[in-house]
């Protein structure tokens, strides 16, 4: 069937995303940062937020534990915005060729809701035509549930779009339901693929 559909994720393959952008400033000792970031604001504390939990209220019973960070749990949502990286390089204009085909784009991405102003800043996320964030619906990739918002919102056929994520667990849940994968690794590589299904010139 011809994929007439591409959905992006957002978070490093739009826009690079990382906390080290932010903690790299507020904690000098790389060691010392990486500790703080794998048991205090770690990946696992972080998560809830991205399937719909309030920020503020995570950040309260964070710092209720570890009441001697404080002031470091406090910016990791104040200054959520300092963690991302820029757009990634040859992906908007991976967009732009899109739209100029007239081939509908759509972003899938796990994202605190209070917090996807800062990707919205971005002027690559405004060439979308829909956009389905996991903090609005209350969960996240890879949950197939996730996807069945989006297929159902956007009236895609799963069996016509490309899915396009960094994360492998996320492109075999995308797989699984009908679409086609690409596992991002560079705009370059994607660029080939998108020309395979003749989607570029």
């Amino acid at each position: 069937m011809t994929i007439s559909t591409v959905v992006f994720d957002i978070g490093n393959v739009l826009i690079y995303w990382d906390r080290r952008n932010l903690y790299r400033k507020l904690i000098p000792d790389a060691a010392e940062m990486e500790e703080f970031l794998d048991e205090v604001c770690s990946t696992a504390w972080h998560e809830p937020q991205d399937a719909g939990a309030s920020c503020a209220a995570a950040t309260t019973a964070l710092k209720a534990r570890f009441p001697q960070h404080a002031v470091l749990i406090d910016a990791f949502y104040d200054r959520f915005g300092e963690m991302l990286g820029g757009q990634v390089p040859g992906m908007e204009q991976v967009v732009m060729g899109l739209k100029a085909r007239n081939i509908p784009v759509y972003g899938l991405s796990n994202w605190p809701a209070e917090m996807f102003r800062h990707a919205e800043a971005y002027n690559i996320v405004s060439h979308f035509d829909g956009v389905v964030i996991s903090g609005h619906e209350k969960v996240k990739k890879p949950d197939p549930r996730l996807f069945q918002v989006l297929f159902e919102r956007y009236d895609i056929i799963p069996e016509r779009a490309l899915f396009v994520d960094d994360v492998a667990d996320n492109v075999a849940t995308g797989i699984a339901l009908g679409m086609h994968g690409h596992l991002f690794r560079d705009a370059e590589r994607l660029r080939a693929v998108l020309k395979g299904y003749h989607l570029l010139a």
